[in-house]
Parts: C-alpha cells; structure tokens; sequence
C-alpha cells in the first residue's frame, strides 16, 4: 500500500492505494469524520487482481480543504471524485470502476453514479447515510417535518463536540470526546481496536478541518422545533435533507448492481437513531418534542430499503446482507465477513 496526492482540475486530493496498476479499479469513500485511514486494513487484504483506491474528502485527511458548497448536497464530493478518476496519474482510461462507500460515502458513490451514468460498474453501500439525508424527515418518501426543514444541518452537532475536535482533543474520558465518540458510535461497546489501530483512527478524526466551510457547517435558527435549520455551508448541511436528496437514484440509468451491508446494532444509521433529534426528542433527550404526529424519527433504513426497492422495480438488481452483532463499522468491527461478502459481490459483477 502507498500514499501519494494527485492534483486534479478542481484540487489536490490524498489518497492510498493497493493493488497491481492493471488490477480491477476499486475505490473506497470514507464516511463524515473520518478518513481513507479508516480502509487500510481493507486495502491490506484486497481479493487478487484488484486495485484498491482509497481518496479523502476535501476537508478531511490529507485533501486539499477547499470549502463545501452545501448547497450542491454531494455534488462537490462526487465531482471532485469523477476528477480525480480521470486523472492521466491513475490511468484508468474508460474503465468502470466499483465503489464502495462507507456512510455518508456511500452517498457520495450513489450522488456520482446518477451524475456519471456508466463509469459505475457496481456499488457497495456499507452502512449507509438515508437517501433523503440526516434529520427532519417523516416518511420513507423522505418528506420534511418542517418547511424549513428544522432539525437537520450544522446545528444538530454537538457544541461541545465540536470544540474538543477542533482542540484536537485526545482525551479517553467524557461522553463528547472524539475518542468516545468514535468507541461508543463508529462501533458496537465493547467492540475495541487494537491501541495502535484506536490511535491511527483517532488521528484521522481529528483531522477533520473544523468551521463554517466544513465541519460542521454554519448554523441557521429557526422558528421551528428543534429551532435550528441547514446552512449553506459545510459538510453536515450537504447533509440535510434540505440539499441531500437521492430519490432519483431509483430512476438511474444503466443500473450496476448494488451490495447494501448493515450492521443489526447500528445506532448513528437507524431507525431509531442516537443523533437523530426526532428520536432524540422521543426520548425525552430534546426538551419540547412537539411529538410523533409532528415530528416522528426519521426511518433512515426504511427509507433505504424503500429506495432500493423502487431501484428493483426500475430494473436494477440490489442484496440487502446485514452483519450480527455489529455497529456502524463491519469492515472494522467484522472485517472477515466484510471481506466475504465485498469478494464474493466482485466476482459476481
């Protein structure tokens, strides 16, 4: 495995890589907060003949940090992404590639195969993001709960979080701290990396460049409950579903066939998600829940289902492969199963 930076039209991007240069391209899109780092172990043990491209976002990692439009949803990532494909330094030519997005990646690759139709020879969604965004949606149809759709976008973060991130905090206490966070959420307690792995992992999420044009974005109020609505600017209102909005995704064409991997205990990607502030509030954790009728939790997973159900029905092909035991993180948490089913996905594709 090697690191190196390539410069595109649109900026400098980090990426690993491994793999033999003619192998079968696979790329892989890290989530919010996190890194290529968080792959290397994949890319460590790739099926043979594969190639492994592993890029960061811009605003994290080694990515140049150029702002982010949010008001484009994915479109800056999935942009700068197809330029960095195309890069003669990657020689990829026509080929179509894999991806393999982990999160809100996973998004991103949704966001570039409707952009890019047939450069997408197959997709892998890990643990991923609602088609229809973080927060502030009802339905499986993704219908805000408010106009404005107050409760999703930069507010939602943590304050305190946010600052003992952008402190480069590295404590092993406190339920906000980085270290915490990613322990107690990334993956299922009390599933532990090895010290070495924590610290790298840790190292890539503080990284993560802090403030209006990246994380978490700046911050609108609103009228509405829970009196906060998505900005313009940043990666957690590219998020919001006032700018994130996959729908189309059902309709795309052609269809490369789709590997949907969950992990059944996963609590930052589910219906009833711990940073959700619908069920957060049904919890009693929000102060003035204006209640189900007015604002339910988001039923992210069914909305995914119901997505790539209406995927099916256009003609496309997708497997639903849920891993036991198991957070936000199978290729970490359960990486041989990971690796089983991501092997098993390519050799049928």
């Amino acid at each position: 495995m090697k690191t190196l930076t390539v410069t595109t039209k649109r900026l400098a991007t980090h990426l690993r890589t491994a793999g033999p240069a003619d192998g079968e391209p696979v790329v892989f899109l890290h989530g919010n907060l996190s890194t290529s780092r968080f792959w290397e172990e994949t890319l460590a043990a790739l099926p043979p003949g594969t190639r492994g491209l592993a890029p960061d976002f811009r605003g994290f990692g080694g990515t140049e940090p150029l702002p982010i439009d949010a008001t484009r949803g994915l479109g800056d990532f999935a942009d700068d992404l197809r330029a960095l494909l195309e890069a003669p330094e990657l020689d990829l030519g026509e080929r179509p590639v894999h991806l393999v997005g982990w999160s809100a990646g996973a998004t991103v690759a949704q966001r570039y195969a409707i952009d890019h139709p047939g450069t997408v020879a197959s997709l892998v969604l890990l643990s991923p993001m609602s088609p229809y965004g973080f927060g502030g949606t009802r339905d499986q149809h993704g219908t805000p709960c408010w106009p404005d759709y107050a409760g999703s976008g930069a507010g939602t973060a943590n304050p305190e979080f946010v600052r003992l991130l952008a402190a480069r905090d590295r404590a092993a206490e406190g339920d906000f701290a980085p270290r915490q966070v990613m322990n107690g959420f990334y993956f299922r307690a009390p599933f532990r990396v090895e010290p070495e792995r924590e610290e790298a992992y840790l190292d890539a999420i503080l990284s993560s460049v802090v403030g209006d044009d990246h994380y978490p974005g700046d911050v609108q109020s609103s009228p509405n409950w829970p009196g906060i609505a998505p900005g313009t600017r940043g990666i957690n209102n590219a998020i919001s579903p006032k700018h994130c909005d996959l729908g189309g995704f059902a309709a795309a064409e052609p269809k490369p066939p789709v590997l949907w991997i969950r992990g059944d205990a996963d609590t930052i990607v589910s219906d009833t998600s711990l940073f959700d502030p619908g069920y957060l509030g049904k919890l009693g954790a929000v102060p003035g829940w204006p209640g189900d009728e007015v604002y339910p939790p988001q039923p992210m997973v069914a909305q995914i289902r119901a997505l790539l159900d209406a995927y099916r029905e256009g003609g496309g092909g997708y497997r639903e492969a849920v891993v036991a035991d198991c957070g936000h993180s199978p290729h970490i948490e359960r990486p041989e199963e990971f690796r089983r089913l991501l092997g098993e996905f390519l050799r049928q594709t």
